[in-house]
């Protein structure tokens, strides 16, 4: 097990994504100074599943991912955090925050690729870019939808999960994925689930849209 740094956000952060912050808060301050006096400075983040990000008293959940920072710009009171997405974590024990949160955390296994989900890889490409561009028309794309795709398929595959307009808690599902056939076929089931709902809300937006005229 390692201690490490925790940054408890309202969002899940998948491997090999980005990651912007803005930080303000004093621990969290204090937690990006001590990580750039090391060599490798990384972070690790998990969903917030209840309580908001500023403040504390957050309930926290136990599985997370690894954020390594690339870049830090300083404001006049606050630092923008560009970082990427790296390993999996599980949350051992939470220790007492120091002044920021400290974990005892374990790497999970890394989604490993087989050629016979080549397939499930083009499906849930297809599905995804389709939602997503179905999200864009309501200003709710993550990402825009034509966003190009890694040559390497482990690290696409949770490219698509990021680029999927699900729920945070849909997310969480996904990020606990055990094989790269799983989060393949969990992105594809949930946006399907989610497709006839952002249909309905296209629809809603269109006759609003049609009234005003």
């Amino acid at each position: 097990m390692d201690v490490v740094a925790m940054f408890p956000l309202g969002s899940v952060l998948f491997p090999y994504t980005p990651l912007v912050l803005r930080v303000f808060e004093p621990r969290y301050l204090t937690m990006m100074g001590r990580l750039l006096d090391t060599e490798d400075p990384e972070f690790g983040v998990v969903l917030i599943e209840r309580g908001r990000e500023a403040g504390g008293g957050e309930e926290r959940a136990s599985i997370g991912t690894m954020a390594r920072i690339l870049q830090i710009e300083a404001g006049a009171a606050d630092l923008y955090v560009v970082a990427r997405g790296g390993e999996r974590i599980t949350v051992n024990t939470w220790r007492e925050d120091d002044p920021h949160p400290m974990a005892d955390v374990s790497t999970m296994a890394p989604l490993v690729w087989d050629d016979a989900l080549t397939s499930l890889h083009r499906e849930a490409e297809r599905v995804v870019r389709r939602l997503a561009t179905l999200a864009s028309v309501l200003d709710e794309a993550r990402w825009d939808p034509a966003t190009a795709l890694s040559d390497d398929a482990v690290v696409s595959a949770w490219q698509l999960a990021a680029l999927a307009p699900l729920g945070e808690y849909d997310r969480f599902r996904l990020l606990g994925s055990t094989s790269l056939g799983g989060l393949l076929g969990g992105i594809i089931d949930l946006c399907l689930e989610e497709e006839p709902v952002l249909i309905a809300r296209a629809a809603d937006a269109r006759d609003e849209d049609d009234g005003d005229l």
